[in-house]
């Protein structure tokens, strides 16, 4: 098998046509709204495109068995296993990257999907648990 078999790269597939989905939003509004508007326009094109989403999902977090009060919301959980975080601003910052490394590690989901629709073209990276979470996070 190559470099980019299924088991190398989980949810190809599905991250590329949300990748797809993002970048035909950024391109019919292009960049300069805020955030709030890009995650409205892909909320309409999962359920046009019948996506199985969550918008805003919530998870708690817990600490050495502990439930703590705060908590996180991810700002969408596409089929129960990709995070999908969306930014409007310009660049993202590696604060960005590890926000979606601990989502991944409280939400249980394998692949997360930082969005950045604040530049003239979409970026976008795609991270997955497996490959980015270190052992010493794992209690999280």
């Amino acid at each position: 098998m190559d470099e980019f078999s299924k088991e190398k790269f989980l949810y190809k597939e599905t991250s590329g046509k949300i990748i797809g989905i993002c970048m035909d939003v950024h391109r019919t509004l292009g960049q300069g709204f805020k955030e709030m508007v890009y995650k409205e326009a892909l909320e309409k094109e999962f359920l046009w495109q019948d996506i199985s989403f969550e918008r805003e999902k919530h998870y708690d977090i817990k600490y050495k068995g502990v439930w703590l009060n705060q908590y996180f919301i991810a700002d969408f959980v596409i089929n129960k296993n990709i995070v999908l975080e969306i930014k409007a601003q310009q660049g993202v910052l590696e604060t960005h990257y590890a926000q979606v490394i601990n989502y991944l590690a409280v939400s249980k989901c394998p692949v997360g999907l930082l969005i950045n629709f604040g530049e003239a073209s979409l970026t976008f990276k795609r991270i997955a648990l497996a490959q980015k979470i270190n052992p010493a996070n794992k209690s999280i």
